[in-house]
């Protein structure tokens, strides 16, 4: 809560032009031990200005700075310069603004006038949304609501894989073995169309030939093959929409590959006046250096890449929102694609390019291998939830029989623990999918925060906040250490857009609820006496706000009762 006051201390004691209030909260991090102190700042970084030892550096600035009212100490360790907050001040200062401003905490307005674009998801067209899309889905859609929540104008794209060769081969199979109830079937049907035109063009190379064949329809707009193809289209956005809603996930713009057929040709028009793009066989490329392979653009057959549309995509961003930002939530197997089309469009001059991220992610893999839409490999994500859903409503009913709401109860927890699974580890991480670790209801997980926040509840339903506060009361070290988090919690949304790592939220909640739940274990709360109670009950209803807040961001809700 105090970080960016003591960043401005900081700097002010500085007095340089190059350290300034934001240059130091930049480097601010919690102390590796936590006895040091709550929040410090590494000292390093000013040797070079001041030219003495960091821990000399330290010393004086613990000396010069005037300790204000909400610290209990400052001091020098080891080039360390470390603050520790007072618990009571803290404890007051920290309920009462999580009280006043409840599902606002957190919120700010640091992002104003700046615009994010996020593009994530991309679904392609007449293929499964499946279990691998998950990542980019989730981890999109949390950005993006952090990102609002900062006070950014966020544009969500979902940039629909909806032009190839493709395309062609699913008219050929459609023609050859589908018919109207095809559509009726939903993706799945057109899905297994698509699965069996490779079996079949592996005895029958003649079946590729039509594909290109109606993939050229489809480029010369041909009344027939349009039909086919906008049909595609529809069937799979109607499916995936729905499953879209369950995960509360909602985009701006679904302009695909598709919308950018025609905005390629200004792209290789201004590498070609800046002399850029060099014949390499038949084919354009841009030569990039930096031990980098060469980027094409043009294949030998006049036909486009990935690396020529999402040019053209981020030149139409540029123009249409002029981002600060243009994030890509795409798997890190695709890294040197985005390292290319990025170097090409810095060498054309585009200041924007500096602007231009991959927010790459682990890939999902099934524990018997890698999935392939082609063979017929993947695990459908609706089919992940449903399943998810299903468990969670059995274990309530083995709980609770009684309860009420049982169906929106288990939606909230099954779809919940889907989402939770991509974002309780940093987002480069490999996951291997498995039912029992992702649908299990122990340890770290879902529920067991959904679990907190209808403790939480329960609690606070049963005895109401009085006036008479007696703060000192969580000055224990659960308490403190409970209210860190808290606390921080405004600085934790911060992080995670500086880093673009949503699971920083989910571990600030996490740790929030163990603590909690140590913190209940070790106190009275309903029958203390009445300052008492009534300090636990703001600590209580600071808890409950945060992990609804927090989880909110995630596109995870919380139950009321469970």
């Amino acid at each position: 809560m105090y970080k960016n006051q003591i960043a401005e201390l900081i700097a002010n004691t500085i007095n340089s032009a190059d350290f300034s209030a934001e240059t130091v909260l930049s480097l601010m991090i919690p102390p590796k031990d936590i006895t040091l102190g709550d929040i410090c700042m590494p000292c390093f970084k000013l040797s070079k200005i001041f030219r003495k030892p960091p821990m000399a550096i330290a010393e004086e600035l613990a000396a010069k700075i005037q300790k204000p009212e909400y610290v209990d100490s400052i001091t020098a360790v080891a080039g360390y310069l470390n603050f520790k907050y007072n618990a009571e001040f803290l404890a007051k200062k920290t309920l009462t603004a999580i009280l006043e401003k409840g599902e606002n905490y957190g919120k700010s307005d640091i992002g104003k006038d700046k615009t994010i674009c996020i593009d994530y998801s991309s679904v392609n067209i007449a293929k499964p949304f499946h279990i691998g899309h998950l990542s980019a889905t989730a981890i999109g859609a949390a950005l993006y609501r952090i990102y609002k929540e900062l006070g950014y104008n966020v544009v969500g794209i979902n940039h629909l894989g909806d032009w190839g060769t493709q395309f062609g081969k699913m008219i050929v199979a459609y023609k050859l073995w589908g018919n109207e109830d095809t559509f009726k079937g939903g993706v799945r049907s057109l899905h297994a169309l698509y699965v069996r035109f490779h079996k079949e063009a592996e005895n029958d190379e003649s079946l590729n030939d039509q594909a290109r064949y109606w993939f050229k329809q489809i480029e010369l707009g041909e009344p027939e093959a349009m039909d086919l193809f906008n049909k595609f289209k529809k069937v799979t956005l109607d499916e995936v929409c729905v499953l879209y809603d369950r995960l509360g996930v909602t985009f701006d713009s679904y302009n695909g590959e598709s919308f950018y057929n025609d905005k390629m040709g200004e792209v290789l028009d201004i590498l070609n006046e800046k002399g850029l793009l060099k014949d390499s066989q038949g084919a354009k490329v841009v030569e990039l250096g930096d031990n980098m392979p060469p980027c094409l653009l043009v294949k030998s057959d006049g036909a486009s890449l990935y690396a020529t549309r999402d040019l053209a995509a981020a030149l139409y961003r540029a123009r249409t929102y002029h981002f600060s930002k243009c994030l890509y939530v795409v798997a890190y197997q695709q890294d040197l694609h985005f390292k290319q089309w990025f170097k090409v469009a810095e060498k054309m001059g585009f200041d924007w390019a500096k602007d231009l991220e991959h927010v790459a992610f682990g890939m999902v893999s099934l524990a018997e291998g890698s999935m392939s839409s082609r063979s017929g490999t993947v695990v459908y994500l609706e089919d992940v939830i449903n399943k998810a859903v299903e468990k969670a409503y059995d274990i309530i009913v083995e709980k609770n029989a009684n309860i009420e709401n049982k169906k929106d109860i288990a939606e909230k927890i099954g779809v919940g623990s889907v989402v939770f699974s991509v974002l309780t580890n940093n987002r480069i991480k490999d996951i291997v999918f498995n039912y029992d670790k992702v649908l299990t209801f122990e340890g770290e997980t879902c529920p067991y925060v959904q679990y907190t926040y209808v403790r939480c509840n329960s609690i606070l339903e049963k005895a109401t906040i009085g006036d008479k506060v007696d703060f000192s009361v969580l000055c224990d070290d659960t308490s403190k250490e409970l209210l860190r988090y808290l606390s921080n919690y405004p600085n934790t949304l911060i992080d995670a857009t500086e880093k673009n790592e949503p699971y920083l939220v989910t571990r600030c909640v996490l740790n929030i609820c163990q603590l909690f739940n140590k913190f209940y274990i070790d106190n009275r709360i309903i029958d203390a006496p009445e300052e008492i109670k009534n300090a636990r009950l703001m600590l209580t209803k600071a808890v409950k706000t945060v992990i609804k807040n927090g989880f909110r961001l995630l596109g995870i809700q919380m139950p009321e009762k469970m």
